[in-house]
């Protein structure tokens, strides 16, 4: 393997390697398409990224080739993708996460019905656990420094990229607890929610609260505080549900 190679597989390892993981059902096309979709509507990779190669997506799947270039078309037609010819070429992300709208919010709202609060406990349950579970790791410097990263990014993030690059701090912390399950489990209770999460309007002072919020996550996990780590996400994740609660009275 060349430096190239291997620079790209660490990548691939943290950026995805919660949803990425050996498909298990008997509806191998079904599942990869939804585990494309995850990858890309969480913001996992985002617009204008390009996809790892199809052979290393194909081995963490653990699907064929022919199913997952089924897939990707599948989602090429669904304007979410598109491939590229060329030196550079490959197959790139062009979907666009929807502007936030209350109208939209409440459509979402609906379909979830009464599995809304069922969806939201579920979060809160797994997040609390994974920070508090993350803390009290020995993590490595390179841990250290992509949990940073991941929060600088969300920092300096524009309105229009703030949902995904949210999304990705806290898959982040799922990493970092070393489970894939929890790690798995975390994305997809993040799926449930992301048309609800992603529609609610951008408030600024929202935002401000969020961010202390992150930080005071991302610091209980560095300095090694479970304490302070459950209970920074408690107070983070019952805001986001008031929030979303707020906007569906």
């Amino acid at each position: 393997m060349d430096l190239d190679e291997a620079r790209e597989r660490a990548r691939l390892d943290w950026r995805a390697g919660a949803i990425f993981r050996p498909v298990r059902t008997g509806n191998a096309f079904e599942e990869t398409v939804e585990r494309l979709l995850q990858a890309i509507k969480l913001g996992v990779f985002g617009h204008g990224d390009r996809l790892p190669a199809e052979r290393e997506l194909a081995a963490r799947l653990g699907v064929s080739r022919e199913t997952l270039r089924e897939a990707l078309r599948t989602l090429q037609q669904a304007g979410c993708v598109e491939p590229r010819r060329g030196r550079y070429g490959g197959t790139f992300v062009t979907y666009r996460m929807p502007a936030p709208d209350v109208a939209d919010l409440r459509r979402a709202a609906r379909d979830l019905g009464g599995a809304l609060e069922d969806a939201l406990t579920y979060r809160q349950v797994l997040e609390v656990g994974a920070a508090e579970a993350a803390a009290r790791r020995e993590l490595t410097a390179d841990q250290r420094a992509h949990l940073e990263s991941r929060l600088a990014d969300l920092e300096d993030a524009p309105s229009e990229q703030y949902r995904q690059l949210d999304s990705r701090f806290h898959l982040a912390i799922g990493e970092l607890t070393g489970s894939p399950t929890l790690a798995a489990a975390i994305a997809e209770a993040r799926m449930r929610l992301n048309d609800l999460l992603n529609a609610i309007p951008m408030l600024d002072r929202n935002i401000e609260h969020a961010a202390e919020q992150h930080r005071a996550m991302a610091r209980a996990i560095l300095t090694g505080d479970g304490d302070a780590a459950r209970r920074a996400t408690e107070e983070h994740l019952a805001a986001t549900a008031a929030l979303l609660r707020a906007f569906l009275a």
